[in-house]
């Protein structure tokens, strides 16, 4: 076991979703966290992140900076999503090695695997297939990330891990409806819906594809267990080990906001990958489960955006 006790930690992305709950999780532990947002140092460029890192001197990396979306933006900016990631994962990974971080740990994605992948996906299933053509240029951002990860430990022997989180959500996420995931794009359609007085909720495609979803503080908590207990060059999945189809997502959302009605969907816009179930067995074998359900999760989360409706970047009918 890796103990965390004294260590000084820097968690790159600590304003966004991930990176907030990783703060969250690591209060409970004896260590210094050290953050930085993009007015201290910009992750895309090379001498300030070298600089920030050799000032800093942290013991522990966690990379949970990232620039997300869903379907419609990833189609939009492909370039953006491809190059940006690219070039703050390359940044973090060589700056981290230059000044002597001992422990390193990357976040992935689930959309690193092929598009017809078995399921639940376990992790060799990496670069047997083509990508989800829909979100290939960040999924072709996060597997170069890991594969860095990976060849930094071959050939410097570093101790630099990844963990592969499936969709997440939780408070934190964002709801701009351009640039959000399927959750918070749903919940905020909802509830607008709710608030106009409409009954009823369209939702893209077919609303047969089936997901899996895992709370945001659950994924904190398993990243934080992987850095106590994992030194492997395998990238390890992250998930609740449980999927549901879009349509039934939609229903428990509705419920979950109160909004009456039938559901539509609308078979003009693409469904991505048919299914996406992760494997968690490595993770489960190593001796964690996630304690958060879809329920729960989904309640809790309605609830943060309630509360929060500036900070989701949401605008209100």
């Amino acid at each position: 076991m890796h103990t965390l006790t004294g260590k000084k930690i820097f968690v790159a992305g600590h304003r966004g979703m991930v990176g907030a709950a990783i703060v969250r999780r690591l209060e409970g532990e004896d260590c210094e966290i050290v953050t930085a947002g993009r007015d201290i140092v910009d992750l895309r460029d090379q001498a300030a992140v070298r600089a920030f890192l050799a000032d800093r001197k942290p013991d522990i990396v966690i990379l949970a900076a990232a620039k997300v979306g869903g379907i419609l933006a990833n189609d939009t900016y492909p370039a953006d999503f491809l190059y940006d990631n690219l070039i703050m994962e390359t940044n973090v990974i060589e700056g981290a090695f230059r000044v002597g971080v001992e422990r390193l740990l990357f976040l992935g994605s689930s959309c690193i695997y092929p598009k017809h992948a078995p399921q639940p996906i376990p992790e060799g299933a990496l670069l047997t297939g083509p990508l989800e053509p829909t979100n290939e240029w960040y999924a072709i951002a996060k597997i170069a990330g890991l594969k860095l990860c990976e060849a930094y430990r071959k050939q410097h022997g570093v101790d630099y891990i990844s963990g592969m989180p499936t969709n997440l959500y939780g408070p934190g996420d964002n709801f701009d409806l351009e640039k959000s995931h399927v959750i918070p794009a749903l919940m905020r359609k909802a509830h607008e819906a709710k608030q106009a007085g409409e009954t009823g909720l369209t939702v893209w495609g077919s609303g047969a594809p089936r997901r899996e979803f895992l709370h945001v503080d659950d994924c904190a908590d398993a990243l934080v267990f992987l850095l106590q207990n994992y030194s492997g060059a395998s990238h390890v999945n992250i998930g609740s080990g449980n999927d549901v189809t879009i349509a039934d997502l939609a229903r428990e959302i509705m419920d979950v906001v109160g909004l009456e009605g039938a559901l539509h969907f609308d078979r003009s816009k693409p469904d991505g990958t048919p299914r996406k179930l992760m494997s968690n067995d490595r993770l489960a074998a190593l001796g964690w489960r996630p304690s958060i359900t879809l329920g729960d999760g989904l309640r809790a989360t309605y609830a943060w955006f309630l509360d929060n409706q500036a900070t989701a970047r949401l605008k209100v009918s």
